[in-house]
């Protein structure tokens, strides 16, 4: 079988870059992070979190989980954003700092108990949607951070301010947000 022409070229030398390497071709030499879809930077429904069960964190965990399993898996996350945005259409105010970081927390305390997995997706969602059955509205962002890429949801408040996030939290790209300051009348 024929090699093809730019392998033919380029094995033989025939073929040569067209400009001499640059220092800015080179990698730059930084440690690489372990791969990550958020569970080993934001541990999640990890690390317990002391407080009371609560019921309605209970029944925002059971509407994120029923969104994105009934149905066709191809269209979970699909489905999710679209009830996440049905939710964060039908609040009134801005939830403050404390308000948002009590609903992540009280997701947090009784994903805890739940027998499924729940990591930083559907605690975000859950928590989104707890805090829109109160009418209050947060930030829902979902984001990616490069090399290695890493996948992380969060929630953060009208202003910007992460909830119950870590500082590194700010190294991912939101690539998606619902609840912006934009789409809000404050």
């Amino acid at each position: 079988m024929p090699q093809p022409l730019a392998g033919h070229l380029i094995r033989t030398g025939a073929l040569r870059p067209t400009r001499e390497p640059t220092p800015w071709d080179a990698p730059l030499p930084a440690p690489t992070p372990a791969a990550s879809w958020g569970g080993a930077e934001h541990t999640a429904g990890f690390t317990r979190v002391a407080g009371p069960f609560s019921t309605t964190a209970a029944v925002a965990l059971a509407r994120t989980w029923s969104i994105t399993r009934i149905g066709r898996r191809e269209h979970a996350m699909n489905r999710l954003i679209r009830a996440i945005e049905a939710s964060s259409s039908a609040t009134c105010r801005p939830a403050s700092p404390a308000e948002a970081s009590e609903a992540v927390l009280a997701v947090r305390r009784t994903a805890w108990h739940a027998p499924v997995r729940t990591a930083c997706l559907e605690e975000s969602a859950a928590a989104t949607f707890l805090l829109g059955s109160q009418r209050l509205s947060v930030v829902w962002c979902h984001g990616i951070a490069a090399d290695p890429v890493r996948l992380h949801a969060w929630v953060q408040t009208v202003d910007g301010n992460l909830v119950a996030e870590p500082p590194s939290t700010r190294a991912y790209t939101p690539a998606l947000t619902i609840g912006a300051r934009h789409q809000h009348r404050l």
